[in-house]
C-alpha cells in the first residue's frame, strides 16, 4: 500500500500504474534483526525505486511500531537500492 502512495508523500514524485509489488520479511535472530526487501514492478519506461524505498521504510516502521514495547533502542537503517532495472539510467546492481 506505502509503494501505491509514494505520489502523496514525495514531493514530484509521479503517481506510477505498478503491476506488481512484493514486501518479504526475514527475521535474523541470530543478528537481533529483520531483513526487508521489496520488488516492484510496472510496465513502462520508468524506474520505480521511489516506491521500493518507501515501502521497505513503511514495512521497517510497520516492524519498529510492533515490537517498540520490547525494545525501544531499534534502529532502521541499512536501506538502499540493490538492483533496479529500466529507466533513463538503465540497469544499477550494487556491489
Amino acid at each position: 500500500m506505502a509503494a501505491k502512495k509514494c505520489p502523496e508523500l514525495i514531493p514530484l514524485c509521479h503517481a506510477l500504474l505498478l503491476t506488481s509489488v512484493k514486501v518479504n520479511l526475514e527475521a535474523e535472530p541470530e543478528h537481533s534483526r529483520v531483513r526487508i526487501e521489496t520488488m516492484c514492478k510496472l510496465d513502462a519506461k520508468t524506474g520505480v525505486e521511489m516506491e521500493a524505498l518507501t515501502a521497505v521504510s513503511t514495512a521497517a516502521l510497520t516492524v519498529y511500531d510492533m515490537i517498540k514495547a520490547v525494545d525501544k533502542t531499534m534502529e532502521i537503517g541499512g536501506i538502499r537500492v540493490t538492483l533496479k532495472d529500466g529507466g533513463k539510467s538503465g540497469r544499477y546492481i550494487s556491489e
